[in-house]
This record gives structure tokens, C-alpha cells and sequence, in this order.
């Protein structure tokens, strides 16, 4: 096992063993999920399994490609990437497939398999904002280069993902206020920054509420927020068979195969998951110990970020981590009920294509920074123990 780190899975260990851990429960629950889809479709589970394990691979392989590229060429592609991504967003909203009128899927050419743009333009918004904010120079943001050179991106890529997926949109720009914050961008601006998003929102709610279906996705969110706060069974549907799930599981195990809410459930194999995965392997070990792995890999994000000597690196990694750890803490509050319902997948554990993919390219970038760092590697114990003399 050593040598296979030493040799190739250089950079945090730790995460690594993570995401190995991640892509085992994601297949034993995807696989015992699926019955009900593969009914409905006419296919094999083990059809939609082999599916699922392909993109686990595939994203394996870029997770392990991306790591092995130094890091600073990220902050050189980001420049480049971030107007592709803003094309490709804009491009979407115009020409994007439509699903409940919200266009986030674009469809590859030839052939013929589509991915969400948004999940792209995340990574690259992160990345990039972590190389505006580590080569800003010693001296106070001012008010002016905080508008121009943080949030004119910030404000572009969010404000293109907003029409079609607002949890998307708030999440990745809490991430960025974060970021922010930790690069030492005065709180007054960021205030004030926070202030006027809010007023946007409320804006668009009011808008929402005054003229119904002048935007149809705006009736949504403000459905959710109002189903959230007391609404019927049936407009509260999915959570309410989440809790069920959830309450059926205990605290115990009931083992692989015993769940029964994969009948029932919207979604077990992707949105509500978690829900399901409690129900086979109890809230213990499945909803404590799912939680634990994401902590543990948010704690190595920040472990690395206090010992990257670049403040490029420090971002990107505390930034990217930061990102993937809250949508799966959200993706686990819906299920028990503590937010309203947002759509947003449990990373590297619900059944995707893009999204898989394009995690495991942010936790290659993660490593990436960890291998510049020399972290999890039998170079640091080699290090700390003194040489003895031979005769």
C-alpha cells in the first residue's frame, strides 16, 4: 500500500482513502436503489450499475490525471476557462434541454450525452477567484477593485446559473464570500456585497409573488420556501417519505438489500440518498459515518490550505473542499427536513454522469496542492526520523 502512494497516488492520503470510501457506498447504494428505475426503464439494475461504476472510473482517472499536474497551471487555465464557462452558461439558458422550465443540461454532439454547465463553471470560478485574490497585492481592497475584479465574475457565472438553478447559485456564491473573507477583503464591502444580493432576491421573491408566472422558476422557489415553512403532505412529498425512510432505518443497520423506500421514494438513487442509506445502514453508521467523511475531507482542505506557502494554493484548496462539503451538508439537510428542497446531488455518492466527474477534477486540484506540499507521502516520515550511522 506504501509503495502504491509512494509511486503513484501522490498527495493527501487521507483524502484519497476518503473518496475510496465515498465511491464504495455510492455503489452498494446506488445499486440497491435502482430497482425501481430499471422496472420503469425496462433495463437490468445491473445495467444502470455498470453505467454508474463506468463514471466512478472515469472519474477516478481524471481525479488522478489532475493530481498529477502542479497546481499553478490551474491558476494560468482559470484566466482562459472562466469565458468559456460564461459562454457555455449563457449558451445553456438559450439552447440548453428543459426540464420543469429550467434549462441545465447541454447535449455533446455526436454523442449524444448531456452535461450540467454549472458544474463546470463552479471549479473554474473557485479557481480563478483564488488567483485574483492570491496576486492582489499587500494594500486594502478598495470598494471599486472588489466591484471590478472579484465580483463582475462572481456576479457573470452566478447570475447565469441563477434562472435555472438557484441552490447552485447561492451555494457556490456563499463559497466565494467565503473565500473572500479568508483572503482579507474588508468585511464592510463584503457587507455590502451580501446587502445587495439579498435585495436581488427579495426583489425577484416579491416579483414572484406579485405576478405569477411572469418566471416560472421563481413560483418554484418561492413554493419550496412556503411548502418548507407548513405545507401540505403532498407538496411536501419527497421529504415526507424521506423522514419515513429514515425513521424505518433506526439507529442500527438493517443491512444491504433491506430497504423498502426505493419503491416509494423520489429519487433514492440520487437527491435522497442519504435518506435511503440511512434506512439500510442506520443512522450510526450511515447518516454519522457519511457525515464524518465529508468532515474528514473538509478538515484536510483546511489542513492543506494553512500549509500551501502560495496563497493561491491556500484558496483553491480550502475554496473547492469548502464547496463540495456544504452541497452534500445541504443535500443532507433536505432529507431531515432542516432546509427546503434544492435538488442538489450527495458528491461522489448519488448516481450521476457530470457531476461525478467533474468533483473528482476538483479533488485532483486538491491534491494537486497536496503533492506540491509532499503531504501524505513516505517522504514526510522519512523526513521527521534521524539518520543513524552505519559502520
Amino acid at each position: 500500500m506504501e509503495a502504491l502512494f509512494e509511486r503513484h497516488l501522490r498527495g493527501d492520503r487521507t483524502i484519497w482513502m476518503v473518496v475510496l470510501f465515498l465511491g464504495l457506498i455510492s455503489l452498494l447504494a446506488v445499486y440497491s436503489s435502482i430497482a425501481s428505475l430499471a422496472y420503469k426503464s425496462g433495463g437490468g439494475t445491473l445495467r444502470f450499475l455498470f453505467k454508474h461504476g463506468l463514471m466512478l472510473a472515469s472519474g477516478g482517472a481524471i481525479m488522478y490525471m489532475a493530481s498529477r499536474l502542479r497546481y499553478t497551471v490551474y491558476s494560468r487555465l482559470s484566466s482562459l476557462a472562466i469565458y468559456a464557462v460564461v459562454g457555455l452558461l449563457a449558451l445553456t439558458l438559450v439552447m440548453g434541454a428543459n426540464l420543469n422550465s429550467a434549462s441545465r443540461w447541454m447535449e455533446v454532439p455526436v454523442l449524444g450525452v448531456t452535461f450540467q454547465s454549472s458544474d463546470l463553471a463552479k471549479v473554474v470560478l473557485i479557481v480563478y477567484l483564488a488567483r485574483v485574490l492570491g496576486r492582489h497585492r499587500e494594500e486594502p481592497w478598495t470598494l471599486r477593485e472588489v466591484v471590478v475584479r472579484l465580483m463582475v465574475p462572481v456576479g457573470l457565472v452566478c447570475g447565469l446559473i441563477l434562472p435555472a438553478n438557484f441552490s447552485t447559485a447561492a451555494l457556490l456564491f456563499a463559497v466565494c464570500l467565503m473565500m473572500m473573507f479568508i483572503a482579507q477583503v474588508p468585511l464592510k464591502h463584503l457587507f455590502m456585497v451580501l446587502f445587495a444580493a439579498t435585495a436581488v432576491f427579495a426583489v425577484l421573491l416579491l416579483v414572484a409573488k406579485l405576478v405569477p408566472g411572469v418566471l416560472p422558476r421563481l413560483d418554484t422557489w418561492l413554493a419550496r420556501i412556503e411548502n418548507f415553512g407548513g405545507g401540505s403532505a403532498e407538496a411536501n412529498y419527497q421529504v415526507e417519505h424521506a423522514k419515513i425512510a429514515i425513521a424505518h432505518g433506526g439507529i442500527l443497520p438493517n443491512g444491504p438489500g433491506s430497504g423498502t423506500s426505493r419503491n416509494y421514494l423520489p429519487h433514492p438513487y440520487s437527491d435522497m440518498i442519504y435518506a435511503f442509506i440511512i434506512e439500510e445502514y442506520g443512522s450510526l453508521i450511515g447518516g454519522m459515518g457519511l457525515l464524518l467523511l465529508y468532515l474528514i475531507l473538509l478538515f484536510r482542505g483546511v489542513r492543506i490550505a494553512t500549509r500551501s506557502e502560495k496563497r493561491f494554493g491556500s484558496l483553491v484548496a480550502i475554496g473547492l473542499c469548502a464547496s463540495l462539503v456544504l452541497q452534500a451538508l445541504v443535500n443532507m439537510a433536505v432529507a431531515v427536513n432542516l432546509v427546503p428542497v434544492t435538488g442538489q446531488p450527495l458528491p461522489l455518492v448519488s448516481m450521476g454522469g457530470t457531476s461525478i466527474l467533474i468533483t473528482c477534477l476538483a479533488i485532483g486540484i486538491v491534491l494537486s496542492v497536496s503533492r506540491g506540499l509532499g503531504e501524505g507521502t513516505l517522504h514526510d516520515a522519512a523526513a521527521t526520523k534521524p539518520r543513524t550511522a552505519t559502520a
